[in-house]
């Protein structure tokens, strides 16, 4: 398939993933169709297929990337059901778009599908068990997509950070500005993921299609190579940050346990994912998550 014949139906295009995609499909040289939560509010789960079809005409996109996703994990569980539409009953609807044209999706999904109970990284067959409104109803859009769905790609992700939006990242730089000392969760660990990196899987994804016009369809971990705590994260921030000059002066990073910092939602203690399958399919191993924050103050850098 050549390039400009690729159109691709790229929904969230606002977000930290989406704004990725947009640029990085854009210098490829595909045809998009860039939407934002103003063209399609996912919290009206009933729009999706009549509006990409009012969209789109007779001609269909080749195929359709979701990266619109309900992210406030505490606020999730006082807002349930919009929560639900918007993960869960959305890519309902979605799916079985993609399904009545025969269109393949490439949806994205997240580590809180697991309990973190686990003590080696998660495989993508490892038992899912949510603790939580947002993973659950992550989980339930997964099993929506595969249900509908033959040709999918689930890619689930963790504790993204990028240029756009809001993230972890930037909020304590923001809070290293104004305090000494930042006490942290020290006893919860994962895979950072930055944005762009996600975005660049995805782009080569629709390149192994556009030139096959298949793909091994499934569920893959596209995660920040390296295990880290949210502590240790955030002293390397600010550490990174210091060093460059965003920073007049790095906080101390004091470690506190997850009982020490109650949250609304309950976090998983362990969401590590293995990405082998990913790297095989890829034929290269996926980006370490420093090299990603490196790219994060590079870019931050250059709009500034």
């Amino acid at each position: 398939m050549n390039k400009k014949d690729m159109r691709i139906l790229l929904l969230g295009a606002a977000g930290q993933v989406g704004s990725e995609c947009k640029a990085l499909f854009q210098q490829a040289g595909y045809t998009v169709f860039a939407i934002t939560r103003k063209e399609l509010d996912f919290s009206c789960i009933d729009s999706v297929s009549d509006f990409t079809e009012k969209l789109l005409g007779p001609e269909m996109p080749s195929i359709v990337v979701n990266a619109i996703a309900y992210t406030a994990v505490d606020k999730a569980e006082s807002e349930p059901d919009l929560a639900d539409k918007i993960n869960h009953l959305s890519v309902v609807y979605l799916s079985q778009y993609c399904a009545k044209y025969d269109i393949p999706l490439i949806h994205i999904s997240t580590d809180y599908v697991f309990d973190g109970t686990a003590v080696d990284p998660y495989l993508e067959s490892s038992e899912v068990n949510p603790l939580g409104v947002y993973g659950k109803t992550k989980w339930l859009a997964e099993q929506a997509v595969e249900s509908h769905l033959s040709r999918y790609i689930i890619l689930r992700t963790s504790w993204v950070f990028g240029v756009h939006g809001n993230n972890f990242v930037k909020t304590i730089l923001r809070l290293a500005e104004d305090r000494e000392t930042l006490t942290i969760v020290g006893d919860q660990y994962g895979c950072p993921t930055y944005a762009g990196d996600i975005a660049a899987v995805i782009v080569e994804l629709i390149q192994k299609y556009t030139s096959d016009l298949t793909l091994d369809w499934g569920v893959y971990h596209c995660v920040g190579e390296g295990a880290v705590s949210w502590c240790e994260f955030s002293q390397v921030i600010v550490d990174e940050a210091y060093a460059r000059g965003f920073l007049s002066r790095p906080p101390k990073i004091v470690s506190i346990s997850t009982d020490a910092y109650p949250t609304p939602a309950a976090r998983p203690a362990y969401t590590v994912l293995n990405t082998n399958k990913l790297s095989m399919l890829l034929g290269r191993k996926l980006l370490p998550w420093r090299t990603g924050l490196a790219a994060f103050f590079d870019s931050n850098s250059k709009s500034s």
